[in-house]
């Protein structure tokens, strides 16, 4: 039997979490999916990002916008 941990349990959002967690708009959640800057997967007809995606996406924005960022 597989015992898995709930606190390290894999997160699918749907893009409405998505634009709640970035603070941004529908169609900017999808044009990030679109070139690739947000990582998701279609289960059925739903977008689903994952918790890892996002939290990639963050890492990625501090990154470019650190201290020798022009």
């Amino acid at each position: 039997m597989l015992d898995l941990d709930p606190s390290v349990a894999a997160q699918l959002h749907p893009v409405e979490s998505v634009m709640a967690r970035l603070s941004i708009g529908r169609s900017a959640v999808f044009e990030l999916i679109r070139t690739g800057e947000l990582r998701s997967v279609k289960v059925g007809r739903r977008r689903l990002v994952s918790e890892s995606a996002i939290r990639q996406f963050i890492e990625r924005l501090d990154h470019s916008s650190g201290p020798n960022a022009a």
